[in-house]
Parts: structure tokens; sequence; C-alpha cells
């Protein structure tokens, strides 16, 4: 169904196969159009944008409002909503539905 297509990167110009398999990829997440950058210029702006690898994350050191254990948790609280270790936070999760 799919065969593979060459295509011209509008980042550096290098031309890049499009393969038949990458194409049935696009195909099966619904994607309309083609990549418009090659392999190497796509990993290079995920990259400067943060990338997958963000690095460390910040936590912030809470007491759990249902044990009254320490615990991190990876947003800064604003006191207004009760905040959960992970143990309690799936406790009320699955007491909810």
């Amino acid at each position: 169904m799919f065969e593979d297509k060459t295509l011209v990167c509008r980042e550096c110009g290098a031309e890049f196969v499009f393969t038949a398999s990458e194409q049935q990829f696009y195909a099966d997440k619904g994607f309309q159009n083609e990549p418009g950058r090659c392999p190497a210029c796509r990993a290079a702006r995920r990259a400067a944008n943060g990338g997958a690898n963000r690095g460390e994350r910040q936590m912030y050191d809470v007491i759990c409002d249902g044990c009254g254990q320490p615990t991190q948790v990876p947003f800064q609280p604003r006191g207004d909503r009760p905040v959960y270790c992970r143990t309690c936070f799936e406790a009320q999760r699955q007491s909810r539905f």
C-alpha cells in the first residue's frame, strides 16, 4: 500500500527517505502531513525544545493529608486542596470510581 518516498528537509535541505513503515505509522496515528524535517533535524529540534529528557523535575516536600507521613509531590501545593502521598492518592482515586 505504501512505498518509500524521498523528501527534502525544510531545515537543512538534505534529502531523506520517508519509509513505507513510517507512512503506515503516520496513517495509523491519523497524521495528515508528511514530515518536513529529516530525522537529524527533528532530533535536534526536540533537544532544543527540551525533548523527552527535560532533566530533573522539581519536587516539593509536603505532609500527606491522608496519613501524615512526609512525601514529595511534583507541584507546589497552594493550600486550598488536600495533598496525598502516592499510596493515599491511589486509595482516594479508587474510592471515587
